[in-house]
């Protein structure tokens, strides 16, 4: 979540216990001061006979672990990108920059309109992933997907100066057509050119864009159900758009998975909320852009504005949009290889606001497992477990034309969706979010949910209700994953929680002593704890787990490393002004074969304690070399900390999103989302990202790629 959208609200209801809490039952916040944990905390955060001692012994005795050969990085508050020395970073498919034809190249005043938008690269970048056209050019020429995450409306209107009745009235609907444009999903051929740098292949068959307007399909257990219905799609099988698309995700047959997170924000119910959409936050005023207001105008097409209000007036579903929001929050699978083909909303893996969505360790005969996080305050961690196993034959193969979206099918529309419990003593349990799991009064799911004993889709649509209902550990703030695929040990942000009380003070609760049906008995301010000890928990921190091989029901987790900054007293990971971080958000494991890689770890910072020192950033690490001292808190401690380095720093206000590797391990890309004065050349489409703007431009959110000037590996 960029908190440029962040709505600061706790909807979690449930009086469920926090993850802070998990933390303080068994470490004590002198303890980790003095460095003087006990043999039970250190097993829990991967000490003696914890995580991170049995994956030391898995990673082989006489192995040589990965080094980071670069220095790392001081602290940057500049108007551009700064790399290690030895490395270069270049500009590439800034926004608006045209997928069809290159004359028609944006220029610094550029007017942006609905049908330009719908041919350009969307606002915002976000999550991306690589998908190659030939396995002989992996690492050069491929498809790149691209979330268009959210919209900067100063910037998008700049020609208009700014845009028509933000906040009240009615907008036109020329700027609310193109603001749905601006979101959503971008395929864009890219390739390296002989001198090295990037392009994009202008006029190339695959580009194409997906908004918040293009048809898409439902699967899975919620299509068709009358949960679905609208006056648009009567039979519940059809939605228009997608929005908010955060981080990512992909699959092993060859499809993007994008993420619908903030979405409830774009839409505005005036009456009586479902439960479901209270649970998420549905506002009841305004939608986040107003594009609502738009209805009813001459020239509207099938109701194109009218849906974002989903007040019922009509006599049932298929009269009005009542059910529209429930056609959203759910991973969307695109096969970018096939610019025919429809999205698809894989209900079976939930229904909240998705960060990402991660592929598990790969195993042929088993199962295919995916993570995802829902990213809002004390909420939960997910995981969908697939019954069709894995068959290598259904790998993805480029250059090859098949049905790649009915693989989807096969592996995302059955299974399991389980939430997670974390334990203190460092273990956890995934419960099933299935119709019969009995809850802790003894009701099965259904019967606690008022839904029929059968009903799996009912399910799906509360999936947030039944989650707290099984008493799901509430977390702060879940969001990007990444999985090391030889050990299978899952990654995942904690990026921040800034409602807690302060230490030594009774919690707050919400409308105490209501039902959970009637959404109110949670907490309003998490207390602190020894992890999480700071009132406001702006900092953050990194955990990973791995799977019980003897249970898939089980797990084993710790904390990695704590953000904080080098001067904070509850400096827990012993962060230096070289590697002091805070509201981790994007994550990848780049792995480099024989059970090595690198975690990457980038941050969307508010903190001031780090952001007074150094704009928003990326992290590397090499798990596989960190030794853990005795009485450290996490993983990364006092005694190895300095084996995580900073790699790069964005410009000005921005947020460093989005990340992957070519396959040779040659180009890290990474995305600058919402700077607030670059790129420095404010007409170019490439251009050098580390060239500090002269002047005011208009801000465009840009992929960037970091090289080698030699054309070596990054980071070793």
């Amino acid at each position: 979540m960029s908190k440029q959208i962040e709505t600061q609200q706790n909807f979690n209801c449930s009086d469920n216990e926090p993850f802070s809490s998990v933390l303080a039952r068994h470490v004590s916040r002198r303890d980790i001061m003095r460095g003087g944990l006990s043999l039970a905390a250190l097993g829990m955060l991967g000490g003696i006979g914890g995580l991170n001692l049995a994956n030391a012994q898995e990673s082989g005795t006489g192995k040589t672990p990965l080094a980071l050969a670069f220095e790392s990085l001081r602290g940057s508050r500049t108007d551009a990108v700064v790399v290690p020395e030895g490395y270069t970073a270049q500009v590439l498919i800034p926004w608006g920059t045209p997928l069809e034809d290159q004359a028609s190249a944006w220029h610094r005043e550029q007017e942006m309109t609905a049908e330009a938008q719908a041919r350009s690269v969307g606002m915002h970048h976000d999550g991306m992933h690589a998908f190659p056209l030939s396995e002989q050019h992996a690492s050069r020429d491929f498809l790149l997907a691209l979330n268009n995450e959210y919209i900067d409306q100063d910037a998008l209107w700049a020609p208009r100066g700014g845009p028509t009745n933000p906040d009240s009235g009615q907008r036109p609907a020329d700027e609310v057509r193109t603001e749905i444009n601006a979101h959503g999903v971008t395929i864009v051929r890219v390739r390296k050119q002989a001198e090295g740098g990037w392009s994009h292949v202008a006029g190339d068959a695959h580009n194409r864009r997906f908004t918040s307007a293009t048809p898409m399909d439902l699967a899975g257990p919620v299509a068709g159900s009358e949960y679905v219905r609208t006056r648009y799609s009567p039979y519940g099988t059809r939605t228009r758009g997608t929005n908010n698309n955060c981080a990512n995700g992909f699959t092993p047959w060859g499809t993007y998975l994008t993420c619908e997170e903030n979405w409830p924000e774009v839409f505005v119910n005036r009456g009586e909320l479902n439960i479901d959409d209270a649970r998420l936050g549905l506002p009841t005023e305004r939608g986040r852009y107003g594009w609502e207001t738009a209805a009813g105008v001459d020239g509207e097409r099938d109701d194109e504005f009218a849906r974002f209000d989903v007040t019922p007036h009509g006599e049932g579903p298929r009269d009005d949009y009542r059910n529209e929001t429930r056609t959203f929050g759910y991973i969307v699978e695109i096969d970018p290889y096939n610019g025919q083909s429809r999205a698809v909303k894989r209900t079976a893996l939930g229904r909240f606001r998705h960060e990402g969505c991660w592929p598990g360790k790969l195993v042929a005969g088993e199962p295919v497992v995916f993570y995802s996080g829902h990213d809002a305050r004390n909420e939960y961690i997910y995981k969908f477990v697939s019954d069709a196993k894995w068959d290598p034959a259904d790998a993805n193969r480029p250059g090859e034309a098949y049905d790649r979206l009915a693989l989807g099918a096969k592996y995302m529309d059955r299974g399991t969706l389980y939430v997670a419990r974390f334990d203190a003593d460092g273990g956890g349990e995934w419960l099933a979010l299935e119709p019969d799991t009995r809850v802790a009064d003894g009701r099965t799911l259904a019967a606690a949910l008022s839904l029929a004993e059968s009903d799996r889709a009912g399910v799906i649509v509360h999936t947030c209700d039944a989650a707290d209902l099984l008493g799901a550990t509430p977390m702060d703030r879940p969001e990007w994953g990444t999985v090391d695929p030889s050990s299978g040990e899952v990654y995942m942000t904690l990026t921040n929680n800034s409602q807690r009380t302060a230490a030594e003070t009774e919690p707050t609760f919400t409308n105490e002593g209501d039902s959970v049906d009637a959404a109110g008995v949670g907490y309003a301010t998490a207390p602190t704890n020894a992890a999480n000890p700071r009132a406001a928990n702006e900092a953050g921190q990194v955990i990973r787990w791995r799977e019980r091989g003897d249970d898939a029901t089980r797990f084993d987790w710790e904390v990695f490393v704590f953000g904080a900054a080098a001067d904070d007293a509850d400096n827990l990971s012993g962060l230096t002004e070289r590697n002091q971080f805070a509201s981790p958000d994007g994550l990848w494991y780049d792995d480099r074969g024989d059970g090595q890689g690198i975690l990457w770890i980038e941050t969307d910072n508010g903190y001031d304690g780090v952001a007074e020192q150094t704009n928003d950033q990326v992290l590397a690490v090499v798990p596989g070399a960190l030794s853990h001292a005795s009485g450290q808190a996490s993983v990364v401690g006092a005694g190895n900390q300095q084996q995580l380095k900073r790699f790069a720093v964005g410009p000005n206000g921005c947020e460093v999103t989005g990340i992957f590797a070519t396959p040779d391990k040659t180009a890290l890309f990474i995305n600058i989302q919402h700077p607030g004065n670059w790129p420095a050349d404010a007409d170019a489409a490439t251009q050098d990202a580390t060239h500090v703007t002269s002047g005011s431009v208009r801000p465009r959110a840009a992929t960037v790629v970091i090289q080698k000037a030699d054309g070596g590996q990054i980071g070793v």
